[in-house]
């Protein structure tokens, strides 16, 4: 098999770097990419080794980014060897605990904290310097247009009238311009209790950032606070949110914008984030054949529908939703896939 030939090359190449065949090599994860991580123990020391094989992922971002987060006080992983003709990283190991594991109504307040925290770090990197994409319109548009075709369309097989298809239009033309009005930041993109480890120092340990971009200030406070893996009640969100804005005042922050505005901003962003993950899961499922991501469609599309139902100006989705039914569609659909 493929991925047993790319272990045997990694196993050969981690020889040669490490001088000694005496290491162990397990599976340690994997994602919703190519990537396959490894846990290597060798003698006292435990190293993660990515697996990216070239024709499929580019090592180059996250070598770039994990510096970059490395050298302002993130802890993020510290690149030790690397292969970018093979696709291979040796990285320090930030453990096996992830954020999602460990969070409770009792833990919530501390773990958010430390990872606000790592964030008021990313959002001081200087974006003018920095070289990674703009967030801009085309590739919030592209995102969003994941829903359409991946959930809509392909896993729903619900067909939009012509007049539907412009609603949608409009609203992801609002959220677009919702999310180019706000300051623009250092946007990790994928910063959820998924990719936060527990660590003893400097918690938490921050992975998968290669697709960093430069992005709305609110993007990675709703993938963590609206995440698709643990449900909060809004109650808590908003009053983490006013600590954040509290914290950027003592920073030295001056900003133009007012609580409502950061609000509706938050809210909005978390509608264009969720319509892309909606496509993604369903991507996921139908082009990959990773069904497990399906079991997160329910929380995520609830986020979209009661958001929606919030501002006047986006309720024109939540009725079409409605019309067809799609919270019950999906539900049914998951039934009879459990019943094959």
């Amino acid at each position: 098999m493929q991925m047993d030939k790319r272990k045997r090359l990694l196993i050969e190449w981690l020889q040669g770097v490490f001088e000694t065949d005496d290491f162990s090599c397990e599976p340690a994860s994997s994602d919703a990419s190519f990537r396959r991580y490894f846990r290597v123990i060798l003698g006292d020391e435990s190293y993660v080794v990515m697996d990216a094989p070239p024709a499929k992922e580019d090592c180059t971002s996250f070598i770039a980014i994990a510096t970059l987060l490395f050298e302002h006080g993130i802890n993020a992983p510290q690149i030790f060897h690397q292969s970018l003709e093979k696709g291979f990283l040796v990285l320090s190991d930030l453990g096996s605990e992830s954020y999602l594991d460990y969070l409770n109504d009792e833990t919530a307040d501390e773990r958010y904290g430390d990872a606000v925290q790592a964030l008021h770090k990313m959002h001081n990197l200087p974006v003018t310097k920095l070289d990674i994409p703009l967030y801009g319109s085309g590739l919030l548009q592209q995102e969003m247009g994941l829903f359409d075709e991946w959930f809509i369309d392909k896993l729903l097989a619900i067909e939009l009238s012509a007049a539907e298809k412009a609603t949608l239009t409009a609203i992801k033309n609002l959220l677009s311009e919702s999310a180019l009005a706000q300051p623009q930041v250092f946007v990790h993109r994928d910063y959820h209790s998924r990719n936060l480890m527990l660590t003893m120092k400097n918690n938490p340990g921050v992975i998968d950032f290669q697709d960093a971009v430069v992005g709305p200030i609110t993007y990675d406070l709703v993938s963590l606070y609206r995440d698709c893996y643990i449900d909060w009640a809004d109650e808590k969100i908003y009053a983490w949110l006013d600590v954040f804005l509290q914290q950027r005042k003592e920073q030295g922050h001056v900003d133009e914008f007012d609580k409502t505005q950061f609000y509706q901003w938050f809210d909005w962003m978390g509608v264009q984030r969720h319509l892309k993950v909606l496509g993604i899961f369903s991507r996921l499922f139908l082009r990959d054949g990773k069904p497990g991501y399906l079991n997160d469609i329910p929380l995520t599309l609830s986020y979209v529908v009661n958001i929606c139902r919030r501002y006047e100006a986006l309720t024109p989705l939540a009725a079409l939703m409605d019309k067809h039914h799609i919270v019950s569609k999906f539900e049914q659909q998951q039934k009879e896939r459990v019943l094959g």
